[in-house]
């Protein structure tokens, strides 16, 4: 029997375990960290073994198969130590990928976007009566969905950190939204290393799979320059200039237009329940996926019209005398609050800050400049932020709790105006993670 080790007990790691046992394997759990209670009891529940609080390497390196957390940085000892070795290491969503059976699958990623497309797409095959699943970094893990309660379609949100490690994943539809930089620790500081991470969800793709690609991303343009890849490239962007002949999306005239075998298809984007511009890319990408999985131009265009956003994305939260609050906790990078203050159409008390991940905020200066009367800070250090808009914007104020942030935007804010919730930080020095702060958002502007 064959010994599969996986590293990190979250919901992927959980979800990898179950199915590993259910494929008659012996299966063994090491958690460098603490396990929560609930992932501890599901294990117990299914006889597995597990331990916490480090790694038995001896055990470790005996496995024949190890599947790691996205979590785990190539640079960590334990994964050094299964190179050196030449055990097989790979992801849970490679693992998942072995199961599927002739399931089909949309995957999703990007740098943006990724969580609002993947929902949207899902939402849309689920309305068209599809037997579907939503998986990967939102809903269940790909492996513990195919073990569990396995679909005819898998509609999947994928990092870069999951791509990594695979080696036969195949989506028959992928999408890269976009790709800006992000999580650049991971990635020796070399972007390139992080644009070739995105690409690799096309790695084992076919000419008879497609890949979704925008247009108008630079880092995208600039990889297809110099590398060849396998699948059918639909393209989407927000000039006509492109794609007027041939299957894609694009935008005229307040009009979104997604062909699909020549049959074309227009929305006006009044009639869509998502606002901005970064949301049209979405509903761009999710729309030709569902041409692209057989679904009617009219199913698609009725989901447009009534798909609900996403919590703590761009999320409206309440009007409080004339000040509406937005809650964007989600957007933990400069890309993500670029759109965000691009979609605002009213002036806007920005709150902003947290863990800084090497922020350049010149990103994000032109739009400051014209939108935003003032920022809240809302993290443990904000020298960086003072240093940068410091003579730009009118009054800066500094805060360290939801609560504060919510009650000197709002005494910063007139009528008329939002105030903006979209930090450009990780959360973790005040919060658990961004659905906690967005949460603590929230339940603060309900208290004022």
């Amino acid at each position: 029997m064959k010994k599969v080790v996986i590293l990190g007990a979250g919901e992927s790691g959980n979800g990898a375990a179950l199915l590993a046992q259910q494929k008659g394997y012996e299966v063994w759990v090491s958690d460098f960290g603490l396990i929560k209670e609930g992932y501890k009891n599901e294990l117990r529940q299914w006889g597995i073994d597990f331990e916490e609080g480090g790694h038995d390497m001896e055990k470790v390196l005996s496995a024949d198969i190890i599947i790691k957390s996205p979590g785990i940085p190539e640079k960590a000892p334990v994964i050094k130590a299964i190179r050196e070795k030449g055990i097989e290491l790979i992801s849970e969503i490679e693992w998942g990928f072995r199961f599927k059976g002739e399931s089909r699958i949309v995957a999703i990623t990007g740098s943006n976007g990724k969580s609002t497309t993947t929902s949207l797409a899902y939402h849309i095959l689920k309305e068209s009566g599809l037997d579907v699943a939503m998986v990967g970094n939102i809903g269940y893990s790909f492996a513990r969905q195919i073990a569990e309660a396995p679909k005819a379609w898998y509609v999947a949100e994928i990092s870069s950190f999951q791509l990594d490690d695979v080696n036969t994943f195949r989506p028959d539809i992928a999408m890269i939204l976009n790709i800006t930089p992000d999580h650049l620790d991971r990635y020796n500081y070399q972007f390139e290393n992080y644009v070739a991470s995105k690409f690799r969800i096309t790695e084992n793709q076919t000419n008879t799979d497609i890949v979704i690609l925008n247009k108008d991303d630079e880092a995208s343009r600039k990889y297809l320059e110099q590398h060849t890849i396998n699948p059918r490239i639909i393209y989407i962007t927000m000039s006509d200039a492109h794609n007027n002949s041939g299957d894609g999306g694009y935008m005229q005239n307040d009009e979104m237009h997604i062909k699909w075998d020549g049959d074309d298809m227009k929305v006006s984007i009044h009639d869509m329940t998502l606002d901005g511009k970064h949301n049209q890319f979405n509903s761009m990408a999710a729309g030709i996926s569902a041409r692209a999985a057989g679904i009617r131009k009219e199913k698609i265009r009725d989901c447009f019209e009534t798909f609900e956003g996403l919590e703590h994305r761009l999320e409206f939260v309440a009007t409080v005398r004339g000040v509406d609050f937005i809650n964007d906790s989600k957007g933990t990078n400069l890309n993500s609050v670029w759109f965000a203050l691009e979609s605002m159409k009213k002036s806007v008390v920005l709150i902003l800050g947290g863990q800084d991940k090497g922020n350049d905020y010149n990103e994000i200066m032109e739009l400051v400049e014209e939108k935003v009367k003032a920022i809240v800070c809302m993290g443990l250090d904000n020298t960086k932020i003072h240093e940068a808009f410091e003579g730009k914007v009118p009054q800066i104020a500094d805060t360290q709790s939801a609560t504060d942030a919510v009650n000197a935007a709002y005494a910063l804010a007139d009528k008329g105006d939002v105030v903006l919730l979209s930090p450009g930080c990780a959360s973790f020095d005040l919060f658990k993670n961004y659905e906690d702060r967005g949460r603590q958002f929230k339940e603060a502007v309900k208290n004022l």
